[in-house]
């Protein structure tokens, strides 16, 4: 990679490294590799100051792929490290790449502070409701009673929604996406690099070995499953476009135009609603009996984490001075170890 800024315009090509992906064959994992290949040129932004974060799983070995700097942490402490390297140097473009697993269980935790202190950088959750890295253990995000490995009578427990998560946990932008839709990936990619402030993408993505078929009730091409939001429009959805959704209190409800309903009658997208509460009933709809809502659930304006620090460090430097390390160290009372001690 070139140590200094790029003049020319970049190119897919560009982001290309040298090694190739260890991914099963017809795993989902690709689709989304090409598309951030495909988007970050056009982002202008020099490769020297892109970063990816990753912690442990398939999804992880993403940022061997990408010719960009990378690190591949440990499980479920990348946004930890990506809050670190953001605050320490404002100028990058800091991607999370992560899973249902390494996000969701031992990630969990880190997961939900970063989205609340809204730092500055960009999550990618591939969801593909299984550990596939593992060999097919059930994961926060599968469903109850699903029987993998490690629950061979069904699993017992309840499921995380990725979305409704990051929302409930204030994330100041959280959209969703399908590996199997690559135009409308991109488009949520671009959305999200574009805000400033934490956003939260999630993928849902196919395990063609572990979890085949996962969310083929969402990309059917019957178009009956799946809701593309547009930020000021009605929810409608089918594929012709004749059915939508309105609301009986917070409970949602699907409706067919027509004989009397109109789309003045249907619930209006909008993502810039704060506080989020139409956004988290959006979240809760799961392509079953109602669609799933994929697109943008939630973008607002807020602070975003590092440059609050900032602030308050000039803040401090204006009343106290720059400060001296070896003299904060030494103020006080202080222990001296004798040299000559065991």
């Amino acid at each position: 990679m070139a140590n200094q800024a790029e003049k020319r315009q970049l190119t897919k090509r560009d982001f290309i490294s040298g090694m190739s992906p260890r991914w099963c064959p017809g795993c989902g994992n690709y689709t989304i590799l090409a598309q951030m290949q495909r988007i970050l040129p056009e982002l202008g932004i020099p490769r020297e100051k892109i970063v990816f974060v990753s912690g442990i799983g398939c999804s992880s070995r993403f940022p061997y792929y990408m010719n960009t700097y990378g690190i591949h942490s440990i499980h479920g402490r990348a946004p930890t490290l990506a809050t670190g390297i953001r605050v320490a140097n404002p100028d990058l473009s800091v991607w999370v790449i992560t899973g249902d697993g390494d996000g969701l269980a031992i990630g969990g935790n880190h997961l939900l502070h970063v989205l609340r202190r809204n730092v500055d950088i960009n999550i990618v959750l591939f969801n593909n409701r299984v550990y596939g890295l593992t060999k097919g253990q059930y994961s926060p995000t599968s469903a109850p009673g699903h029987v993998t490995r490690s629950s061979p009578m069904g699993s017992i427990e309840q499921s995380f929604n990725p979305i409704s998560v990051g929302i409930g946990a204030e994330a100041t932008f959280v959209a969703l996406t399908v590996d199997r839709f690559p135009r409308h990936l991109a488009e949520i990619l671009q959305r999200a690099a574009a805000h400033k402030g934490t956003s939260l993408v999630e993928v849902l993505q196919n395990c063609v070995l572990f979890n085949d078929g996962a969310w083929d009730h969402i990309t059917a091409k019957d178009e009956e499953h799946a809701l593309f939001l547009e930020h000021g429009r009605p929810l409608v959805f089918g594929k012709d476009r004749d059915h939508g959704v309105r609301l009986q209190g917070l409970r949602p409800e699907i409706v067919r135009l027509g004989n009397g309903v109109s789309e003045a009658d249907l619930l209006v997208h909008d993502e810039a609603a704060d506080p989020p509460a139409l956004c988290y009933v959006l979240s809760r709809m799961d392509g079953t009996e109602c669609p799933l809502p994929l697109g943008v659930l939630r973008c607002v304006e807020r602070p975003t984490y590092e440059e609050q620090l900032l602030a308050q460090e000039e803040e401090a430097v204006a009343r106290s001075g720059p400060g001296d390390l070896r003299e904060a160290l030494h103020a006080g009372e202080t222990w001296v170890i004798p040299s000559d001690t065991q």
